[in-house]
């Protein structure tokens, strides 16, 4: 596992903080981890999103999948 140090300003330390003290994450580096997990897994639903819509708008992907995938390597 990776360390990394971040500075934050009082008021994001302060919420940290509170999080913590509340009960919503068991350790700031809890909260930070959870906070990147959420940020990777909107990541993906837009992700998603994006895909419904070109295939709304008729921007589908027709053909031999390996071969498709030849064109991304």
């Amino acid at each position: 596992m990776t360390t990394i140090t971040i500075p934050i300003n009082d008021s994001l330390n302060d919420f940290v903080n509170e999080q913590v003290r509340i009960g919503n994450a068991s350790s700031k580096a809890d909260l930070v981890r959870r906070a990147i997990q959420k940020m990777k897994e909107d990541e993906f639903v837009q992700m998603v999103l994006a895909a419904k819509r070109e295939i709304k708008d008729g921007k589908i992907l027709k053909g031999d999948l390996d071969q498709l995938a030849k064109g991304f390597e």
